[in-house]
């Protein structure tokens, strides 16, 4: 493949022109995998719906990064690329990635212009995945058209495939662009994210996963989309457990930082919820009753950070321990009945109603609350 050489700063990338039908025979499209029930996929897949049936087909990795394909979205590029006449349908570049190490041969006498291989797997895509399967479709129907699109192309090569992920991240953090617990999800291999975010996402994968965790898959990584029964979305969790991280940081630090101290604060988090789930006693997950709702995870979040500032240590025995604290709440069950809830705590928001449940629940056990920064 004829291709320009690019340099910025230390990176070397490509830039290159690849017929549309040799292209999608280079590329494979992959999205991010969430498992236990939660891929988003057509309920019903009407059999001659080919694009449903393609989105339903691509592989799902926990690897991957790429959001699930939307298929309304493919159905309006291929309505476009079906419509375009003097307008270029694919004008800006498709960001391909391999981690294999392209070879590549200037021509002579001209700098930064020459011949580059062909890695052997296919190309992940950074960028552009709706685009192409808009394009494969569009072909399927106008297959002489393929020998006169071209689609520009910029081409990575030679790095991990984090470096792939950290350059969708980049590409894509702007909030309308990508979901923020999408987000979430990536934190940890993002290189330039701050380390109490990548702490504040490994304590929210390890509530989500770990067989101990009382929010075991009840936490939304979906961004409100999944159609399982859940508790909270990633993005709240994330934001509470951060904002504890981030008060912590120093000390987590000074202890060692990094998965050590990720698997305490675990240990600690997974403690005080299961020392709240026999003192909630059937009012846990009850649809009737608003004690597993966002509204109150959150403050209950805030609850173990107050908590653990002076009764974390020794962890044998904690959960006994909490649970006689947090007592006094089996009596106020009543005040958390969904019936009349926003009621018995008025608010002019969600913000400040965590708040209140915060300082109600606190006082009760007679947790010293530390005040909001």
């Amino acid at each position: 493949m004829l291709a320009t050489q690019i340099r910025q700063k230390e990176g070397i990338f490509y830039f290159g022109s690849i017929p549309a039908g040799e292209l999608l025979d280079r590329v494979r499209f992959i999205s991010r995998f969430y498992g236990d029930g939660e891929e988003i996929a057509p309920a019903r897949i009407a059999h001659e719906d080919e694009i449903a049936q393609f989105i339903a087909r691509i592989e799902r990795t926990d690897r991957a990064f790429q959001r699930t394909l939307s298929r309304a979205k493919v159905k309006a590029l291929k309505n476009f690329y079906e419509t375009a006449a003097s307008q270029p349908p694919i004008p800006g570049t498709v960001l391909l990635f391999t981690a294999e190490t392209l070879r590549f041969q200037s021509l002579p006498g001209v700098e930064g212009i020459g011949h580059l291989s062909e890695p052997q797997a296919k190309f992940l895509i950074i960028d552009g995945q709706h685009r192409l399967a808009a394009l494969r479709f569009y072909l399927h129907e106008h297959p002489g058209d393929a020998a006169t699109i071209g689609v520009p192309c910029i081409i990575f090569d030679g790095r991990s495939e984090d470096f792939a992920t950290e350059m969708f991240v980049i590409i894509n953090s702007t909030p309308t662009r990508i979901n923020k617990s999408h987000l979430v999800d990536l934190y940890e291999r993002v290189s330039f994210a701050a380390p109490e975010r990548r702490f504040a996402a490994r304590l929210v994968s390890s509530l989500y996963a770990e067989g101990d965790s009382p929010l075991r898959y009840r936490i939304n990584r979906l961004g409100g989309r999944s159609q399982q029964d859940k508790w909270i979305l990633q993005a709240e969790l994330f934001n509470e457990l951060h904002r504890w991280a981030s008060r912590d940081w120093r000390r987590i630090q000074v202890s060692g930082g990094g998965a050590r101290e990720a698997a305490r604060y675990y240990g600690v988090i997974r403690d005080f919820l299961k020392a709240a789930q026999r003192v909630f006693a059937d009012a846990w997950g009850h649809p009737n009753y608003m004690v597993t709702r966002p509204v109150t995870l959150k403050a209950l979040i805030r609850l173990c950070a107050d908590l653990a500032r002076e009764d974390a240590e020794p962890a044998e025995g904690r959960v006994s321990r909490w649970e006689e604290r947090l007592a006094p709440w089996a009596e106020q069950l009543r005040a958390f009945r969904a019936e009349g809830f926003y009621e018995r705590f008025p608010a002019k928001g969600e913000v400040e109603r965590v708040a209140r449940i915060h300082r109600e629940l606190a006082r009760q056990a007679r947790i010293e609350t530390r005040p909001a920064r």
